[in-house]
């Protein structure tokens, strides 16, 4: 049993089997999860908690496979990245994340993937998963009460599979027509921003009935943009308009928001000093708009960390260092860029090296710590 989880449970009263679990439990809970781990991990194993990466691999049995699985129980990764390339089959899977899962059984990874409908979906109808329209397409032919129905039948596929995180839903809103990432391929609900939130608020009930949770993509919000942060640098000062952030607001207050995905947007007026610094590395959109704009004090997570809008514009050591500086929980890398077995061990030394310099760093650390593990708290088993 890890040391964390046996505080929390020394912290909270065994409920009989069968019986209700008290406001008051849930209380403990929470609070035990937020005041435990930080004496209880090491720095560590608090930076190992903040990286989520992609992997090469389609089965339990593959080296590279079994490699993660042993990074996720030292402590050295808090989750994995699905890509359609890893998706031979359900079974095999399903026998992949039962084996990331048994590795810490305690504090169970992430295990994640982008499953939104339409053309963004890593389980497909080749490998027999039952695929559901994209989201302008749900919206236009189905109230959100149906709209949850068929979002709740794909959550609990998810869920049967052994995933723990879907990144979706997006809160984009469809103002650009012409944009070329998100209304493109219909993943934006609607233009109107009561809309997309009755819809992202159906997409994520129906996850955590299934126990899933959920990211609201892609803040502060990527509809009005006209270039995509997959390719390169990505400027909204002229396009982006204050209402694009009204879906995080009422979800937000509303607490339906497992996590932010926070994207590689720049905007000049929410730039730092030292240059063109996009959102997913700004403290300015971070912790002034998002935290305390909006009052979001749950998991932010990156966009992936490879895209053109970072990797051509800031090293590695940039990007760890920024992202954890202006606010940013999880840093998320597909490892797609260029692949290599142990960029997790890179990003780790990366963010150990600088709390060792820094105690401020190091608090961040531990800050995004408690986040997480208040958040994998939630995850269904």
């Amino acid at each position: 049993m890890s040391r964390h989880l046996l505080l929390v449970m020394l912290a909270i009263p065994i409920p009989v089997p069968g019986a209700p679990v008290s406001r008051l439990s849930l209380a403990l809970l929470a609070l035990a999860a937020l005041s435990a781990p930080v004496s209880a991990a090491t720095l560590e194993e608090m930076a190992g908690q903040m990286i989520v990466v992609g992997f090469q691999g389609t089965s339990a049995n593959a080296n590279s496979v079994q490699a993660l699985a042993d990074d996720i129980a030292e402590g050295h990764i808090g989750g994995v990245m699905f890509l359609k390339t890893n998706v031979a089959s359900l079974g095999a899977v399903r026998e992949m994340n039962a084996l990331f899962r048994a590795a810490s059984p305690d504090l169970p990874p992430f295990i994640t993937l982008d499953q939104e409908g339409g053309a963004v979906e890593r389980l497909t109808k080749d490998v027999g998963f039952t695929e559901i329209p994209n989201a302008a397409t749900i919206a236009a032919r189905n109230a959100p009460d149906a709209a949850e129905a068929i979002y709740a039948r794909m959550a609990a596929g998810i869920a049967d599979l052994g995933f723990s995180v879907n990144f979706g839903p997006v809160a984009d809103l469809a103002t650009n027509p012409d944009n070329q990432v998100i209304a493109r391929f219909g993943r934006a609900f609607s233009a109107d921003p009561a809309v997309v939130t009755d819809y992202d608020a159906a997409f994520i009930r129906a996850h955590r009935a299934s126990g899933v949770l959920t990211s609201l993509k892609h803040f502060p919000g990527h509809g009005s943009s006209t270039a995509d942060s997959h390719e390169g640098f990505v400027d909204i000062t002229k396009t982006w308009d204050p209402v694009e952030l009204d879906p995080y607001r009422a979800l937000i207050a509303a607490d339906m928001v497992d996590m932010v995905m926070v994207g590689h947007l720049y905007h000049a007026d929410y730039a730092d000093r030292d240059g063109e610094t996009p959102s997913s590395l700004s403290p300015r959109w971070i912790d002034g708009v998002l935290r305390q704009e909006l009052g979001f004090d749950g998991v932010v997570i990156s966009d992936d960390l490879e895209m053109g809008a970072i990797r051509d514009h800031f090293t590695l050591e940039q990007t760890v260092n920024k992202a954890v500086r202006a606010g940013m929980d999880i840093l998320l890398f597909s490892n797609t860029a260029k692949y290599r077995a142990g960029l997790g061990d890179e990003i780790r030394a990366i963010l150990l090296a600088e709390a060792a310099a820094d105690p401020a760093f190091a608090a961040r650390i531990e800050q995004s710590y408690q986040r997480i593990v208040t958040l994998k708290t939630r995850i269904g088993g």
